[in-house]
């Protein structure tokens, strides 16, 4: 371990290599930790399962021996690692063998009234619909950025986000 002006840097070796830095997971950490929070908080509806997959997801990060090609593919891996820890997350034994303390917690206050009823309507989709919608509305990419990040055809996630508008706007009486 080396120390660097106040921040120590732990050389993590894998294989015999270094993988990254302490540095490197800061400015990952800085950059998309309010990214993985939202993806964490829509999939999981409980603060605290999202920090453990949240701290998950940067251990990943921290061992992941790849470098990336590019910022978007980085992007694109916190999202794909992250959709797959929380889907890991939900499926564990642990899991489903207790009861969440709270069901939203804080974190819905801050959403204004009016919106409650659309955001549970869109937990409420199946998740192949719920992912798309929820990457295309909030996040803001594409119908062909969101194919590559869930390993779906461009049409297929379209056809995928019409049904989910179509359900949503059952759900909540044509007020869409």
């Amino acid at each position: 371990m080396a120390v660097l002006g106040r921040a120590r840097v732990t050389i993590v070796k894998r294989d015999g290599g270094i993988v990254r830095s302490e540095f490197e997971v800061d400015r990952a950490v800085e950059q998309y930790s309010d990214m993985i929070r939202r993806i964490c908080l829509y999939q999981l509806k409980n603060a605290t399962d999202t920090e453990d997959v949240f701290q998950t997801v940067f251990l990943k990060y921290l061992i992941y021996p790849k470098s990336f090609d590019s910022p978007e593919h980085e992007k694109a891996w916190f999202i794909r690692v992250t959709l797959n820890a929380c889907r890991d997350h939900l499926k564990s034994l642990f899991r489903r063998h207790t009861l969440p303390l709270e069901e939203l917690g804080e974190e819905v206050a801050a959403i204004p009234p009016e919106q409650h009823q659309v955001l549970d309507a869109v937990r409420a989709l199946p998740t192949k619909y719920k992912d798309v919608i929820y990457l295309h509305y909030y996040e803001g990419y594409s119908a062909a950025e969101i194919g590559n990040l869930l390993g779906k055809k461009e049409n297929t996630v379209y056809s995928l986000l019409a049904r989910g508008r179509t359900m949503l706007r059952e759900a909540l009486g044509g007020d869409l």
